[in-house]
């Protein structure tokens, strides 16, 4: 289906009038199942994009990082920001490169250059950024499964192991994060409702206290995440645990394609049978669990991402240099006022 006429409704008209969108958009796609290919009749309608900074966050005083409209689920990011995430192969944004030819809702000359260059920004560091986004999926599904199966204590290992997974990536995102400067543990709970919990011994000294504040949070989001998931409701939870699990799949396959073809395909086509079968529930027991043969199909990717991470042709980082003449021969014509 063809939603190019949605930017022609009332709607959409911020796109059109705002002074930072209208024509300094330089791209339009639908985001999120519409994108894969894995929509069904319940997928939400979400747009993303990207803008062109202006004169005046290049070299004034004014500031721009994205535009949302939360009505219409609507993501505008602005050029530079969205030039930072490439760099870091985040897969929000990098699918945005990768849409099937003739499918974007809007898109420019200079849209069209990023498209045709998007080569330069992938590196190795798409290991770490698409096996991150695989990992929080595969840990909102083991953290449901693990709720409904296991006993208090044995849920209580569960979320210890998922905060553990979490913290191997912290020297790597944090200001001289060392390991074992927080040891988590379990330890009997003086609580009436539980039995063990999990208890944390902290040295941290002269530590940012803006990192301090962005670990904790990620690790307490981890508890909350399981908190929310235990208000069952079994038909809803279901669809989004499949939902999870058939994201968990089409990450590995984006990330495969990256690594061993150095290609961004977010339109999925030939596996789409396979993640449509795992969103419509064909891989999950009557009791909510997922059968062997979904399992065995997981390993069988993360086997080969350990694999094309070992032997990939990537580059360690981005080609800097190549992208940085393209920043620069873009804003330069903002500058000059050219666009």
């Amino acid at each position: 289906m063809d939603f190019k006429y949605l930017l022609d409704t009332e709607e959409y008209d911020f796109i059109r009038n705002n002074k930072r969108l209208g024509r300094h958009v330089i791209l339009l796609a639908m985001g999120g199942s519409y994108s894969y290919g894995t929509n069904n009749a319940d997928s939400d309608i979400d747009i993303r994009g990207i803008t062109l900074n202006r004169k005046s966050d290049l070299i004034g005083m004014t500031q721009f990082e994205q535009y949302v409209d939360d009505k219409t689920d609507t993501v505008i990011y602005a050029f530079n920001k969205m030039i930072s995430l490439l760099l870091n192969c985040n897969p929000n944004t990098c699918e945005l490169l990768g849409i099937e030819e003739g499918k974007y809702l809007y898109l420019n000359d200079i849209g069209r250059e990023l498209i045709k260059r998007r080569g330069m920004f992938l590196s190795k560091k798409a290991i770490q950024s698409f096996g991150g986004y695989a990992d929080q999926q595969l840990r909102r599904l083991q953290n449901a499964l693990a709720r409904d199966s296991y006993g208090q204590s044995e849920k209580e290992r569960h979320i210890l192991g998922s905060v553990n997974r979490a913290m191997h990536t912290f020297k790597s995102r944090y200001t001289r994060f060392e390991e074992g400067s927080i040891r988590l543990y379990i330890d009997q709970s003086e609580r009436p409702d539980m039995d063990t919990e999990i208890y944390m011994d902290a040295s941290l000294t002269h530590y940012p206290l803006r990192d301090y504040k962005g670990l904790w949070a990620e690790m307490n989001n981890i508890v909350k995440e399981y908190q929310y998931l235990g208000k069952r409701n079994r038909k809803k939870d279901d669809n989004h645990l499949n939902k999870h699990a058939m994201h968990l799949l089409r990450l590995f396959m984006m990330a495969l394609d990256i690594l061993e073809k150095g290609e961004i395909n977010t339109y999925r086509g030939a596996d789409l049978p396979l993640l449509l079968s795992v969103r419509n529930g064909e891989y999950q027991r009557e009791d909510g669990t997922y059968r062997d043969e979904f399992y065995e199909i997981l390993a069988d990717y993360e086997k080969r991402l350990d694999y094309a991470a070992k032997h990939t042709m990537l580059p360690d980082e981005p080609d800097y240099r190549a992208v940085e003449e393209f920043v620069m021969e873009v804003n330069e014509k903002v500058v000059r006022d050219e666009i």
